[in-house]
């Protein structure tokens, strides 16, 4: 993908096609925004029984899942995918508050972008904006 060249839309739309048959279409994972030249991506969720755990609230297995999803896409955006591919080497959540219903919202960016590794900060929130989980990968 020559993201350069690309624009908002069109690299949103070409994440967005990556996901057909993934588990990011089976949770329903959308990105909506993205900032390439500061490794910013935006990536919703909605919160219905998809993602619940037994109890009936948001399975954290879920949010990490969201999280993963979005800091992994934002990485493939800081490299050259031609020779190189982005994956996850390790994942780390704290799970502050809970959800039932609405929508979840990830926010990854990049803390550092090394030669072959990078470190995203990925805030979980709700519509509300308050703070579900803080990740980091």
């Amino acid at each position: 993908m020559m993201k350069n060249s690309l624009s908002k839309q069109e690299v949103l739309a070409h994440l967005n096609n990556l996901c057909e048959d993934t588990l990011m279409e089976t949770l329903r994972i959308k990105y909506v925004d993205v900032d390439v030249a500061k490794g910013k991506l935006v990536a919703t969720m909605p919160v219905d029984s998809r993602v619940y755990q037994p109890m009936k609230i948001l399975h954290g297995g879920a949010t990490v899942a969201l999280a993963e999803s979005v800091g992994s896409a934002a990485s493939q955006l800081l490299i050259d995918p031609s020779k190189e591919m982005a994956v996850g080497a390790e994942i780390s959540a704290n799970h502050l508050k809970s959800a039932r219903t609405g929508l979840l919202i990830a926010t990854a960016e990049c803390l550092h972008k090394g030669k072959s590794s990078h470190l995203f900060q990925i805030k979980v929130e709700n519509e509300q904006g308050e703070l579900i989980s803080m990740v980091k990968l």
